[in-house]
């Protein structure tokens, strides 16, 4: 959830250090440090709060070297205050540590060195590890870090350096993103590629057990037994343009915009229109494979967890496969039934979820076929699982997620297709639905078209402490989605339900002060869902429509409504939640709220 950023060259090291964490911003953290080596000196400096005031402790100062390492952190153990902030150092100041994960030991180890006379100064389970490398060095940094991860339970993403070897850099993973990248005489260490796109877009990933030892010249990479181990060099195929806000007040609102592009690039070369399928070249499996298939089990968490439902419907209306969705943090310690019939999908845009990981960790240990749905290439889910669909979103910024989530759909759609085809589904099915996968891009522009009508609208519910979010049937989930929205950027209490279980409790809550909005195209559920906004006008709640164009009746009950385009009922998710995402972007604008980098929030989560 935090950001690493570690260097090793020729080149001025604490310069290029914060601009890397610059870039990392997006992620969410609460304090931010570094520490840089210079003639067997060792600086430090950490600051709670944004990098500007780390920025601000550093200006006027002199902090040279060619060796340094720096963090944003994200409280887990000990609250956002500079003295937990990372780099944490040794009692000597020859070490530093910064660390994304959670030492699960920690108490144990903690007890046991300060046994031994180590004393400490924060609350962090970082802290630890400084001084357990500390007491096992002898004459290698390497050597006393491969020692000390020995003894650790927990999960890591780290990068060392010490005085006593002014060139080298070491890192290791377990649980936590970490990447080397690259460059010429000189390389570096980082949890996100977004840090050093500008500089290299050679990366090598390192996977769970390894560890780096880097210098400005060369690398290597070993286990915890020290067996050397040969890397593949990948490349990134985005670069820092890409990751500009390119004239928009915030990333989000950008990304909002970007869906049309998005979307486009995820169906790219996927759909077969004579056939009424879509070839997905990463799904590794057979006809007959696909076919022994007899349950999907889909895991996400967040927003990922709103597309599964929606997959959920799309798998068991069209390709008549019973399908189950469940939270991975409770998947991954539950005693989940699957086999090796049982096909589990594992959605994450960065593909670094923590939880989902594990989820699908544990389901190939059951013997079920997983497949991953993520963004980003190369990140640990895509490395581990049977098969993947990337969804080709793009780098998305913003912590809200958004046009990650309307991918996702697009994947989950063509997967359908793809079952169904050879399952329940006819060509002329199929063919249908291909054609309106390929409206989707146009119409979703048409719906963005009504922007400016949302932002007027926002005024309006920018003051609300709390609202509802009714959907049914494929928009239920995105009920769910737009309550989730309001509440991580403008911090208003939201709940989704389905329309019809208002009945069942909320409806105590709504009074004239309760804005409801109702997510009402016209599909298979329209008239039901017209009988629960009926409901709700008698309570004289404010509604907030989302339906079809032409609409006559719900736009003459409700007090604001906004239209987007027809088409078929599994695809309408995909135009409905676009509204919601703007509702949500606007009024927080107006309530002030740092949209992109939400508090308490971080972009990937990678701690459970």
């Amino acid at each position: 959830m935090c950001g690493i950023v570690g260097f090793t060259g020729r080149r001025d090291a604490t310069p290029l250090i914060l601009e890397g964490l610059k870039r990392l911003e997006y992620r969410g953290y609460d304090s931010a440090g570094i520490a840089v080596v210079n003639n067997g000196d060792m600086r430090v400096e950490r600051a709670a709060g944004k990098l500007a005031v780390l920025e601000g402790r550093l200006a006027g100062e002199d902090l040279p070297g060619h060796l340094a390492v720096g963090h944003t952190r994200w409280a887990t153990h000990g609250m956002p205050t500079t003295a937990n902030a990372h780099p944490h150092t040794d009692t000597a100041g020859a070490i530093a540590v910064v660390h994304n994960g959670i030492i699960e030991n920690a108490t144990a180890l903690r007890e046991w060195l300060v046994g031994k006379g180590y004393k400490f100064r924060s609350e962090t389970d970082t802290e630890v590890l400084v001084h357990l490398i500390s007491d096992l060095y002898t004459d290698s940094l390497e050597a006393a870090v491969v020692a000390a991860l020995r003894r650790v339970e927990g999960t890591y993403g780290l990068a060392v350096v010490s005085t006593h070897d002014p060139n080298t850099l070491v890192a290791a993973r377990l649980g936590s993103p970490l990447m080397l990248a690259l460059g010429e005489n000189e390389n570096f260490v980082t949890s996100d590629a977004a840090a050093v796109v500008q500089h290299t877009r050679s990366v090598v990933y390192l996977d769970d057990g390894e560890v780096a030892v880097l210098t400005p010249d060369e690398y290597h990479i070993v286990d915890l037994d020290t067996t050397r181990i040969e890397k593949h060099v990948s490349v990134v195929d985005w670069d820092n343009e890409t990751i500009q806000r390119d004239g928009y007040a915030h990333f989000m609102i950008k990304e909002i915009f970007e869906q049309p592009d998005a979307i486009t690039n995820t169906m790219r070369g996927r759909l077969l229109e004579d056939e009424g399928s879509a070839k997905l070249g990463g799904l590794e499996m057979t006809d007959d494979e696909l076919l022994a298939i007899d349950r999907v089990v889909i895991t996400a968490c967040g927003t990922s967890w709103h597309a599964a439902l929606i997959g959920e419907y799309m798998l068991e209306e069209l390709a008549h496969l019973p399908t189950e969705v469940e939270y991975a943090s409770e998947f991954r310690y539950r005693t989940p039934l699957v086999n090796e019939r049982t096909l589990v999908i594992g959605i994450s845009q960065s593909g670094e979820t923590a939880d989902t990981l594990a989820a699908l960790r544990e389901a190939r240990r059951r013997g079920a076929r997983t497949l991953g749905i993520v963004n980003v290439v190369g990140s640990s889910i895509a490395r581990e699982v049977d098969s993947g669909i990337f969804i080709h979103a793009g780098p998305e910024i913003g912590v809200a997620s958004t046009k990650a989530f309307t991918c996702q759909l697009v994947a989950l759609a063509m997967l359908t297709l793809r079952f169904g085809r050879l399952r329940a589904m006819s060509v002329l099915q199929g063919r249908e639905m291909v054609k309106a996968l390929k409206c989707l891009p146009d119409l979703t522009r048409r719906v963005l078209e009504r922007s400016e009508q949302i932002e007027r609208f926002a005024e309006t519910y920018a003051l609300a402490q709390n609202a509802l979010f009714l959907g049914r049937g494929y928009n239920f989930p995105v009920a769910l989605e737009g309550a989730l929205k309001l509440k991580e950027i403008s911090y208003i209490h939201a709940e989704g339900y389905p329309a019809a279980e208002m009945k069942h409790g909320p409806i105590a809550l709504i009074d004239e002060m309760m804005p409801v909005v109702c997510v009402a195209p016209r599909d298979g559920v329209y008239q039901k869902i017209v009988s629960n906004i009926q409901e709700v006008k008698a309570r004289r709640a404010r509604v907030f429509a989302v339906v079809t164009e032409g609409d006559e009746e719900i736009t003459e009950m409700a007090d604001q409504t906004v239209t987007i385009p027809e088409t078929i009922d599994p695809l309408t998710p995909l135009l409905s939640v676009i509204p919601l995402q703007l509702l949500a972007y606007y009024v927080a604008v107006r309530r002030g709220c740092d949209v992109d980098q939400p508090r308490n929030l971080a972009k990937s989560v990678t701690v459970e």
